[in-house]
Protein backbone atom coordinates (compact mmCIF):
# COMPACT_ATOMS: atom_id res chain seq x y z
CA UNK A 1 0.00 0.00 0.00
CA UNK A 2 1.18 3.31 -0.67
CA UNK A 3 3.03 5.42 1.95
CA UNK A 4 0.49 8.43 2.04
CA UNK A 5 -2.25 6.20 2.28
CA UNK A 6 -0.15 4.23 5.43
CA UNK A 7 -0.06 7.70 7.16
CA UNK A 8 -2.96 8.89 6.54
CA UNK A 9 -5.09 5.36 8.08
CA UNK A 10 -2.34 5.50 11.08
CA UNK A 11 -3.86 9.68 11.62
CA UNK A 12 -7.03 8.68 11.22
CA UNK A 13 -7.39 5.86 13.71
CA UNK A 14 -5.40 7.88 16.25
CA UNK A 15 -7.85 10.50 16.38
CA UNK A 16 -10.38 10.26 19.64
CA UNK A 17 -12.96 8.09 17.89
CA UNK A 18 -15.36 5.51 19.52
CA UNK A 19 -13.64 3.23 17.75
CA UNK A 20 -14.73 0.42 20.26
CA UNK A 21 -18.25 0.08 18.91
CA UNK A 22 -17.21 -1.02 16.00
CA UNK A 23 -15.85 -4.25 17.53
CA UNK A 24 -17.37 -7.49 16.24
CA UNK A 25 -19.97 -5.56 13.98
CA UNK A 26 -20.77 -6.17 10.92
CA UNK A 27 -20.58 -2.87 8.53
CA UNK A 28 -21.68 -2.46 4.86
CA UNK A 29 -20.22 0.13 2.66
CA UNK A 30 -21.87 1.37 -0.49
CA UNK A 31 -19.89 2.85 -3.68
CA UNK A 32 -16.69 0.93 -1.78
CA UNK A 33 -14.72 1.36 -4.86
CA UNK A 34 -14.22 5.25 -4.68
CA UNK A 35 -12.31 6.97 -3.06
CA UNK A 36 -14.18 7.60 0.04
CA UNK A 37 -15.66 4.02 0.68
CA UNK A 38 -12.27 2.85 -0.19
CA UNK A 39 -10.70 5.05 2.39
CA UNK A 40 -13.19 3.49 4.74
CA UNK A 41 -12.68 0.33 3.75
CA UNK A 42 -9.01 0.14 4.51
CA UNK A 43 -9.86 1.78 7.97
CA UNK A 44 -11.75 -1.22 8.95
CA UNK A 45 -9.13 -3.45 8.13
CA UNK A 46 -6.94 -1.40 9.57
CA UNK A 47 -9.29 -1.14 12.95
CA UNK A 48 -9.05 -5.26 12.93
CA UNK A 49 -5.21 -5.64 12.36
CA UNK A 50 -4.00 -2.78 14.80
CA UNK A 51 -6.92 -2.95 17.24
CA UNK A 52 -7.64 -6.96 17.03
CA UNK A 53 -11.44 -5.91 15.88
CA UNK A 54 -12.93 -8.79 14.39
CA UNK A 55 -15.46 -6.08 11.87
CA UNK A 56 -17.19 -7.98 8.79
CA UNK A 57 -16.72 -6.06 5.68
CA UNK A 58 -18.95 -6.08 3.31
CA UNK A 59 -18.49 -4.21 -0.10
CA UNK A 60 -21.36 -3.11 -2.39
CA UNK A 61 -20.40 -1.58 -5.45
CA UNK A 62 -20.97 -2.39 -9.43
CA UNK A 63 -17.83 -4.09 -10.85
CA UNK A 64 -16.01 -5.56 -8.04
CA UNK A 65 -12.88 -5.52 -10.10
CA UNK A 66 -12.51 -2.31 -9.37
CA UNK A 67 -11.79 -3.08 -5.84
CA UNK A 68 -8.25 -2.34 -4.46
CA UNK A 69 -5.90 -5.69 -4.19
CA UNK A 70 -5.37 -4.95 -1.30
CA UNK A 71 -8.98 -5.01 0.25
CA UNK A 72 -9.81 -8.57 -1.80
CA UNK A 73 -8.91 -10.92 0.90
CA UNK A 74 -10.78 -9.20 3.39
CA UNK A 75 -14.47 -7.74 2.20
CA UNK A 76 -17.31 -9.32 1.63
CA UNK A 77 -17.89 -8.30 -1.88
CA UNK A 78 -21.71 -7.50 -3.19
CA UNK A 79 -21.50 -7.10 -6.87
CA UNK A 80 -24.42 -4.69 -7.73
CA UNK A 81 -25.80 -1.80 -8.38
CA UNK A 82 -27.23 -0.08 -5.41
CA UNK A 83 -30.50 0.68 -7.14
CA UNK A 84 -31.44 -2.80 -6.35
CA UNK A 85 -32.65 -4.01 -3.78
CA UNK A 86 -30.11 -5.21 -1.07
CA UNK A 87 -30.43 -9.45 -0.32
CA UNK A 88 -32.51 -9.85 2.86
CA UNK A 89 -30.63 -12.84 3.65
CA UNK A 90 -27.13 -9.92 4.85
CA UNK A 91 -27.81 -8.12 8.47
CA UNK A 92 -25.39 -5.01 8.89
CA UNK A 93 -24.96 -3.28 12.45
CA UNK A 94 -23.71 -0.05 10.61
CA UNK A 95 -24.21 1.29 6.93
CA UNK A 96 -21.91 3.87 5.40
CA UNK A 97 -23.95 4.59 1.83
CA UNK A 98 -20.99 6.41 -0.17
CA UNK A 99 -22.55 4.93 -3.37
CA UNK A 100 -23.44 8.12 -5.49
CA UNK A 101 -22.87 9.83 -9.09
CA UNK A 102 -19.85 12.22 -8.86
CA UNK A 103 -18.62 12.91 -12.17
CA UNK A 104 -20.25 16.13 -13.96
CA UNK A 105 -20.16 13.82 -16.97
CA UNK A 106 -22.41 11.80 -15.59
CA UNK A 107 -24.91 14.22 -14.26
CA UNK A 108 -24.41 15.70 -17.55
CA UNK A 109 -25.40 12.79 -19.65
CA UNK A 110 -27.43 10.77 -17.72
CA UNK A 111 -29.54 12.55 -15.02
CA UNK A 112 -32.25 10.15 -14.67
CA UNK A 113 -29.68 7.69 -13.61
CA UNK A 114 -28.23 9.95 -10.79
CA UNK A 115 -31.37 11.17 -9.22
CA UNK A 116 -32.21 7.33 -9.13
CA UNK A 117 -28.73 6.01 -7.54
CA UNK A 118 -29.07 9.10 -5.25
CA UNK A 119 -32.44 8.39 -4.06
CA UNK A 120 -33.71 4.57 -4.79
CA UNK A 121 -30.20 3.97 -3.90
CA UNK A 122 -30.94 5.45 0.04
CA UNK A 123 -34.20 3.86 -0.22
CA UNK A 124 -32.54 0.52 -0.44
CA UNK A 125 -29.54 0.91 1.80
CA UNK A 126 -32.16 2.36 4.20
CA UNK A 127 -34.31 -0.78 4.16
CA UNK A 128 -31.42 -2.71 4.98
CA UNK A 129 -30.42 -1.20 7.82
CA UNK A 130 -34.12 -1.03 9.04
CA UNK A 131 -34.58 -4.89 8.26
CA UNK A 132 -31.19 -5.38 10.38
CA UNK A 133 -32.09 -3.05 13.18
CA UNK A 134 -29.14 -1.32 12.81
CA UNK A 135 -27.18 0.28 15.47
CA UNK A 136 -25.87 3.21 12.79
CA UNK A 137 -26.49 4.51 9.32
CA UNK A 138 -24.40 7.20 7.58
CA UNK A 139 -25.59 9.06 4.23
CA UNK A 140 -22.37 10.98 2.39
CA UNK A 141 -24.76 13.63 1.31
CA UNK A 142 -23.02 16.85 -0.39
CA UNK A 143 -23.16 20.89 -0.04
CA UNK A 144 -24.65 21.34 -3.54
CA UNK A 145 -27.82 20.65 -1.18
CA UNK A 146 -27.53 23.98 -0.55
CA UNK A 147 -27.81 25.21 -3.68
CA UNK A 148 -27.02 29.36 -4.33
CA UNK A 149 -27.06 31.53 -1.67
CA UNK A 150 -28.91 34.16 -1.69
CA UNK A 151 -28.07 38.11 -1.27
CA UNK A 152 -27.66 38.05 2.60
CA UNK A 153 -25.94 34.68 2.76
CA UNK A 154 -22.01 33.47 2.85
CA UNK A 155 -21.38 30.46 4.77
CA UNK A 156 -23.95 27.55 5.02
CA UNK A 157 -24.60 26.61 8.43
CA UNK A 158 -26.69 23.21 8.71
CA UNK A 159 -29.57 24.89 9.12
CA UNK A 160 -29.69 27.35 6.15
CA UNK A 161 -30.40 26.72 2.36
CA UNK A 162 -30.26 28.49 -1.05
CA UNK A 163 -31.94 27.72 -3.87
CA UNK A 164 -31.63 24.79 -5.90
CA UNK A 165 -33.73 24.67 -9.92
CA UNK A 166 -35.49 21.86 -9.51
CA UNK A 167 -36.61 21.78 -13.36
CA UNK A 168 -33.18 22.06 -14.30
CA UNK A 169 -31.78 18.58 -15.06
CA UNK A 170 -28.65 19.04 -13.87
CA UNK A 171 -30.15 19.50 -10.16
CA UNK A 172 -30.84 15.98 -10.86
CA UNK A 173 -27.38 15.50 -8.02
CA UNK A 174 -28.71 18.11 -5.19
CA UNK A 175 -32.30 17.09 -5.36
CA UNK A 176 -31.60 13.61 -5.49
CA UNK A 177 -29.02 14.04 -2.36
CA UNK A 178 -32.12 16.26 -0.79
CA UNK A 179 -34.68 13.55 -0.64
CA UNK A 180 -32.23 11.41 0.56
CA UNK A 181 -31.84 13.24 3.61
CA UNK A 182 -35.26 13.67 3.80
CA UNK A 183 -35.46 9.43 3.90
CA UNK A 184 -33.21 9.22 6.54
CA UNK A 185 -35.61 12.32 9.00
CA UNK A 186 -38.27 10.06 7.78
CA UNK A 187 -36.72 6.67 8.75
CA UNK A 188 -35.48 7.92 12.08
CA UNK A 189 -38.97 9.57 12.88
CA UNK A 190 -40.99 6.50 11.84
CA UNK A 191 -38.46 3.56 12.85
CA UNK A 192 -36.39 5.24 15.41
CA UNK A 193 -33.33 4.35 13.03
CA UNK A 194 -30.23 6.05 14.56
CA UNK A 195 -29.86 7.90 11.09
CA UNK A 196 -26.71 10.27 10.56
CA UNK A 197 -25.62 12.70 7.60
CA UNK A 198 -23.00 14.25 6.51
CA UNK A 199 -22.48 17.04 4.14
CA UNK A 200 -19.44 16.97 2.20
CA UNK A 201 -17.72 19.76 0.74
CA UNK A 202 -15.48 19.29 -2.54
CA UNK A 203 -13.15 16.67 -1.60
CA UNK A 204 -9.55 15.45 -3.01
CA UNK A 205 -7.17 13.35 -2.68
CA UNK A 206 -5.39 9.76 -3.37
CA UNK A 207 -7.96 7.51 -4.93
CA UNK A 208 -9.95 10.39 -6.91
CA UNK A 209 -10.03 10.19 -10.64
CA UNK A 210 -8.45 12.90 -12.60
CA UNK A 211 -11.02 12.48 -15.29
CA UNK A 212 -14.60 12.79 -14.03
CA UNK A 213 -14.06 16.40 -15.05
CA UNK A 214 -14.69 18.13 -12.01
CA UNK A 215 -12.25 21.56 -11.95
CA UNK A 216 -9.29 20.04 -9.11
CA UNK A 217 -9.48 16.58 -11.12
CA UNK A 218 -8.71 18.87 -14.30
CA UNK A 219 -6.13 20.70 -12.63
CA UNK A 220 -4.08 17.66 -10.88
CA UNK A 221 -4.62 15.98 -14.18
CA UNK A 222 -2.47 19.01 -15.74
CA UNK A 223 0.05 18.99 -12.95
CA UNK A 224 0.95 15.56 -12.96
CA UNK A 225 1.66 15.86 -16.95
CA UNK A 226 3.45 18.77 -16.54
CA UNK A 227 0.98 20.67 -18.42
CA UNK A 228 -0.16 24.49 -17.83
CA UNK A 229 -3.61 24.69 -16.09
CA UNK A 230 -6.14 26.00 -18.27
CA UNK A 231 -9.61 27.86 -17.24
CA UNK A 232 -12.39 27.52 -19.13
CA UNK A 233 -14.28 30.16 -16.96
CA UNK A 234 -12.79 33.76 -15.27
CA UNK A 235 -12.72 31.14 -12.26
CA UNK A 236 -14.50 33.31 -9.74
CA UNK A 237 -16.71 30.85 -7.96
CA UNK A 238 -15.84 29.81 -4.71
CA UNK A 239 -15.55 26.34 -3.09
CA UNK A 240 -14.32 24.91 0.45
CA UNK A 241 -11.76 22.02 -0.15
CA UNK A 242 -11.13 19.11 1.90
CA UNK A 243 -8.65 16.40 2.07
CA UNK A 244 -9.64 12.72 1.50
CA UNK A 245 -8.14 11.66 5.08
CA UNK A 246 -9.71 14.42 7.05
CA UNK A 247 -13.27 13.70 5.37
CA UNK A 248 -13.15 10.12 6.60
CA UNK A 249 -11.76 10.85 9.79
CA UNK A 250 -15.04 13.24 10.08
CA UNK A 251 -17.19 10.48 8.76
CA UNK A 252 -16.19 8.13 11.79
CA UNK A 253 -16.79 11.43 14.09
CA UNK A 254 -19.99 11.92 12.89
CA UNK A 255 -21.03 8.06 13.16
CA UNK A 256 -20.15 7.31 16.47
CA UNK A 257 -19.57 10.13 18.40
CA UNK A 258 -22.10 12.57 17.01
CA UNK A 259 -25.56 13.21 18.58
CA UNK A 260 -26.99 15.21 16.00
CA UNK A 261 -27.89 14.07 12.04
CA UNK A 262 -26.39 16.29 10.11
CA UNK A 263 -23.21 17.68 10.21
CA UNK A 264 -21.03 19.75 7.81
CA UNK A 265 -17.38 18.52 6.43
CA UNK A 266 -15.16 21.65 5.49
CA UNK A 267 -11.72 22.67 6.04
CA UNK A 268 -12.93 26.06 6.07
CA UNK A 269 -9.25 27.56 5.86
CA UNK A 270 -9.25 26.04 2.36
CA UNK A 271 -11.49 27.94 0.57
CA UNK A 272 -10.56 29.84 -2.86
CA UNK A 273 -11.95 30.57 -5.81
CA UNK A 274 -11.36 28.13 -8.98
CA UNK A 275 -8.58 30.42 -9.97
CA UNK A 276 -6.84 30.66 -6.78
CA UNK A 277 -7.16 26.84 -6.60
CA UNK A 278 -5.11 26.39 -9.49
CA UNK A 279 -2.98 28.86 -8.70
CA UNK A 280 -1.94 27.40 -5.90
CA UNK A 281 -0.66 24.33 -7.98
CA UNK A 282 1.12 26.64 -9.92
CA UNK A 283 3.22 28.01 -7.13
CA UNK A 284 3.28 24.75 -5.46
CA UNK A 285 5.34 23.42 -8.05
CA UNK A 286 7.98 26.50 -9.57
CA UNK A 287 10.18 23.82 -10.89
CA UNK A 288 7.45 22.71 -13.57
CA UNK A 289 7.39 25.96 -15.24
CA UNK A 290 4.13 25.56 -15.36
CA UNK A 291 1.83 28.28 -16.09
CA UNK A 292 -1.85 29.57 -15.89
CA UNK A 293 -3.56 30.25 -19.10
CA UNK A 294 -7.30 31.30 -19.90
CA UNK A 295 -9.43 29.57 -22.52
CA UNK A 296 -12.55 30.78 -21.90
CA UNK A 297 -15.44 29.45 -24.59
CA UNK A 298 -17.74 32.50 -26.63
CA UNK A 299 -20.87 30.42 -25.64
CA UNK A 300 -19.93 27.99 -22.85
CA UNK A 301 -22.32 25.03 -22.79
CA UNK A 302 -23.51 22.56 -20.43
CA UNK A 303 -20.22 21.03 -18.76
CA UNK A 304 -22.31 19.23 -16.28
CA UNK A 305 -20.67 21.67 -13.36
CA UNK A 306 -22.36 22.94 -10.44
CA UNK A 307 -23.87 26.14 -11.35
CA UNK A 308 -23.80 27.92 -7.61
CA UNK A 309 -21.10 30.48 -7.56
CA UNK A 310 -20.09 30.41 -3.57
CA UNK A 311 -20.27 27.32 -2.00
CA UNK A 312 -18.79 27.95 1.55
CA UNK A 313 -19.93 25.21 4.52
CA UNK A 314 -19.23 26.05 8.24
CA UNK A 315 -17.40 23.05 9.81
CA UNK A 316 -18.05 24.98 13.89
CA UNK A 317 -20.77 22.19 14.64
CA UNK A 318 -18.27 18.87 13.97
CA UNK A 319 -15.37 20.94 15.00
CA UNK A 320 -17.34 20.94 18.83
CA UNK A 321 -16.60 17.20 18.14
CA UNK A 322 -13.36 16.94 18.45
CA UNK A 323 -12.74 16.92 14.86
CA UNK A 324 -10.10 19.42 12.84
CA UNK A 325 -8.37 19.12 9.56
CA UNK A 326 -5.07 18.05 9.43
CA UNK A 327 -4.04 19.44 6.14
CA UNK A 328 -4.05 22.90 4.73
CA UNK A 329 -4.73 22.84 0.89
CA UNK A 330 -1.21 23.56 -0.16
CA UNK A 331 0.02 20.22 1.55
CA UNK A 332 -3.06 18.11 0.75
CA UNK A 333 -2.78 19.02 -3.15
CA UNK A 334 1.01 17.89 -2.29
CA UNK A 335 0.39 14.85 -1.24
CA UNK A 336 -2.46 13.83 -3.72
CA UNK A 337 -0.13 14.80 -6.56
CA UNK A 338 2.50 13.03 -4.79
CA UNK A 339 0.00 9.81 -4.28
CA UNK A 340 -0.37 10.16 -7.73
CA UNK A 341 2.89 9.96 -9.20
CA UNK A 342 3.89 6.74 -7.52
CA UNK A 343 2.73 3.50 -8.00
CA UNK A 344 0.28 2.32 -5.42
Amino acid sequence: MNDIIKEDLDNILDQPIQWEKLNKSRVLITGASGMLGTYLCRTLKKLNEANNYDIKIYALMRNPGKLSEDLIPYVEALPQSVVKPIPEEYHFDYIFHAASPASPLIMRDDPVGTIAANTIGAYNTLEAARRSKARGYLLISSREIYGQPYEDQRVFTEDTYGFVDPLDPRSCYPEGKKAAETMCASYHQQYGLNTKIARLAHTYGPGMSVDDGRVQADFLRNVINDQDIVLKSEGTAVRTYTYAGDAVTALFFILLNSGDMVYNISSEEATVSIKELASTLVDAYPERKLKLVFDIPKAEGNTGCAPFTLGILSSRKLQALGWKPRYDLNEGLKRTVAYLESPE
